[in-house]
């Protein structure tokens, strides 16, 4: 008998085994590749990118017709050092980039790292490549390098000023010396001048220099911040965006206040300027904070372009330049963000979360809108995900990165005159990328307790146990969205891939996109901060977790949380409000320092006025929770984190240790917030999941 009982508890735990049997490794889902930087050429149809192969980064170029993708660089190590700034020259046969820095942080992102921890910290260096392939080279030290239209001249910046160098990289020289520092230049069409804004702390400037005369002139210089010039095409003008000066607010994200921005427009021979456009004062009239912002572009010498929010979705509107008449270029209930002018001026391409199935909303997919105006058509359709455009020199062709809920990004080409399309570099994916194994995440959609609608994305494997254990994952910065396959940003690629590998451990997985994030109109993305309540999107969260919670095959009390940045901040605050839902989670250089700083005042409930944000603020923390959280917590930092400074974090685990309350903890030595080297990417995958695994039982 008991012989019998020992036989049928074996087969019963190898059919459990069987229909959860791990078929592949966090290694592998993590062996993703993915490419950035697309460019195109001015003329022979040609494109460029770079490509992170498990932390090779090289330069890829492809060409009509053909379009097959060649290696051009042969960077050949796991050092952290990213590729930016790509770019080509006039003539198409050469390729300008920068190699080294950070360049997705919040500052120092042109100051070197070193997470491959090398004796010498690297420097951010610009470098250059034949098209056709070859030696790469290093030219200088620097950043941000613009290449001549006339000579091959290539400007950049170095200690916050303009210096220039001849592409055949002969000796370099300061351009010009001015007070603060250049945040942005451009050559003149003529390639004759250097447009620039200049950043003097409480106002910013723009200005020209004039490369043979020396001379420096100032376009209709005010107390307010201009920024973002641009040339028109003939050279005779230049349009900018203009902002109040001063230091801005203490609380930026507590605040909800109308943010005014007008588009000037100079005479470049005069120096003179007007006002062209002024933004409605309503909310929705802010500046937009969605990619690009306001996306200024000149489309030909009479009309210019740029992005609002002022209907209540991110749209594009063409402006006459001389009489600052406005006509809107795409209308609908969907946003439009990566925007690219044709290289003839004639229309915009741009992603879209826009298409015939109501799912698209989750997704993105290519459109292009006439700039004499018209209908917004969409180039590319389906279950994809299309991003990022760049037109080729035909205007015909129109390259971008393609994705699916399986495979993960890689360039591809569609005519815009028959819509064919090519899909570029499927060699490129690692052999043991497990493409075919991967689970196919469905819309979700609910109600949380104030009325609004969130959108999610659910991950499950088919089979299982009756009860299965659930994570919740919490995305950053707020302003994302999580879509129904591959993201266009490497960071939440690499989330997408531990939400696969959470998924085929056993576990049901959500992805929730929760208010300040884009993608569902303004209100959605900028909400009124409730006072008292704490952060409107934490009533979110907590709604996707009492989602979970009430679905038939999950276990509603092996609900897990983890995120990073302001989602690792929001995880923290989960975990301290709602350890009785969230039974553990991971916070991953989350934010919690600006909470940290502020002190209750005694008898708070009595003066309800008392300093609203800053109050607002502890209540939205989970520092104000610490006595109720008592939910399992790792903590993971990168110690030369350049968008939350890794203080959060100690800062929050020596609060722990004062009430010897129980964490684990993961520290990344001179690694930063987008895990630059890739074994350290993997080594933060592999302790996330595994401290799921070991707390939740799949």
């Amino acid at each position: 008998m008991k012989k019998y009982l020992l036989n049928t508890f074996i087969s019963f735990c190898l059919v459990i085994g069987q229909s959860y049997a791990q078929s592949f490794t966090i290694e592998e889902i993590s062996s993703f590749s993915f490419p950035s930087e697309l460019v195109s050429a001015p003329s022979e149809n040609r494109f460029a990118w770079s490509m992170n192969e498990k932390g090779l980064r090289n330069i890829y170029v492809a060409q009509y017709p053909v379009f097959e993708a060649k290696k051009v660089t042969s960077f050949d190590k796991d050092d952290g050092q990213e590729i930016t700034s790509l770019q080509f020259s006039k003539d198409s046969e050469w390729l300008v980039f920068v190699r080294g820095g950070e360049h997705g942080s919040n500052w120092e992102y042109n100051v070197g790292i070193n997470p491959s921890q090398e004796p010498l910290i690297p420097k951010v260096e610009i470098w250059k490549v034949p098209y056709k392939g070859g030696s790469e080279q290093v030219l200088a030290i620097g950043d941000n390098p613009k290449i001549s239209p006339f000579d091959n001249t290539i400007a950049f910046i170095k200690n916050r000023q303009v210096w220039t160098i001849p592409l055949s990289g002969d000796k370099e020289s300061q351009l010009f010396e001015i007070k603060g520092g250049i945040s942005g230049f451009e050559w003149s069409p003529d390639g004759k001048k250097i447009l620039f804004s200049v950043n003097r702390n409480t106002h910013n400037l723009i200005g020209i220099y004039d490369v043979e005369s020396k001379a420096i002139q100032y376009l209709a210089p005010s107390f307010s911040r201009d920024g973002m010039p641009k040339w028109s095409p003939n050279g005779e003008q230049v349009a900018f965006i203009r902002r109040q000066g001063g230091t801005g607010g203490v609380y930026p994200i507590l605040e909800q206040r109308h943010i005014p921005w007008e588009i000037w427009v100079a005479d470049v021979n005069t120096g003179m300027g007007e006002l062209r456009w002024k933004a409605p004062e309503t909310l929705r009239g802010s500046v937009p904070t969605t990619h690009g912002g306001p996306n200024l572009h000149w489309a030909n010498d009479t009309t210019l372009v740029f992005l609002s929010y002022g209907d209540g979705w991110p749209h594009m509107y063409a402006l006459n330049a001389k009489t600052g008449l406005p006509r809107q270029l795409t209308k609908g209930e969907y946003m439009v963000e990566h925007i690219s002018l044709s290289q003839d001026g004639s229309y915009l391409v741009f992603s879209a979360n826009t298409g015939p199935n109501e799912e698209d909303i989750d997704r993105r997919h290519i459109g292009m809108v006439p700039v004499s105006g018209g209908e917004m058509e969409l180039l590319t359709q389906g279950k994809g995900i299309e991003a990022i455009p760049v037109v080729l020199s035909d205007n015909d062709h129109i390259a971008y990165l393609s994705s699916t809920a399986q495979r993960p990004l890689l360039p591809a080409v569609s005519r815009k005159s028959s819509g064919e399309s090519t899909l570029i570099g499927q060699n490129l994916i690692p052999f043991e990328f497990p493409e075919s194994k991967l689970v196919e995440p469905k819309q979700i959609k609910f109600k949380t307790s104030d009325g609004f609608t969130v959108h999610g994305q659910i991950f499950e494997k088919e089979g299982g146990p009756e009860k299965k254990p659930a994570v919740l994952f919490v995305h950053g910065g707020p302003q994302r969205q999580m879509l129904l396959g591959w993201h266009y940003g490497d960071y939440y690629s690499n989330t997408y891939a531990v939400n696969q590998y959470l998924a085929e451990l056993g576990f049901v997985v959500v992805s929730v996109n929760f208010r300040l994030g884009i993608g569902y109109g303004y209100e959605f993305h900028k909400p009124a901060r409730t006072y008292w309540q704490g952060a409107e999107e934490y009533i979110d969260v907590k709604a996707a977790g009492e989602y979970l919670a009430g679905l038939s095959q999950v276990d509603p009390n092996r609900i897990g949380i983890y995120g990073g940045s302001y989602g690792g901040y929001l995880t923290a605050l989960a975990l301290g409000k709602d350890s009785d839902l969230f039974a553990a989670g991971v916070d991953i250089h989350g934010v919690h320092e600006l909470s940290s700083r502020l002190q209750m005042p005694e008898g708070y409930e009595k003066v309800p006025d008392f300093d609203k944000a800053m109050t607002t603020a502890w209540f939205s923390s989970p520092l104000a929770y610490l006595d109720t959280w008592t939910s399992p917590v790792l903590f993971i930092h990168g110690d030369d984190d350049r968008n939350v400074q890794v203080s959060h974090t100690t800062d929050l685990i020596r609060r722990f240790e004062e009430r010897k309350m129980p964490y684990e903890y993961l520290i990344i030595p001179d690694d930063s917030h987008h895990w630059m080297k890739h074994s350290n990417l993997v080594k933060v995958n592999r302790a996330t999941v595994e401290f799921l695994k070991k707390q939740l039982n799949p």
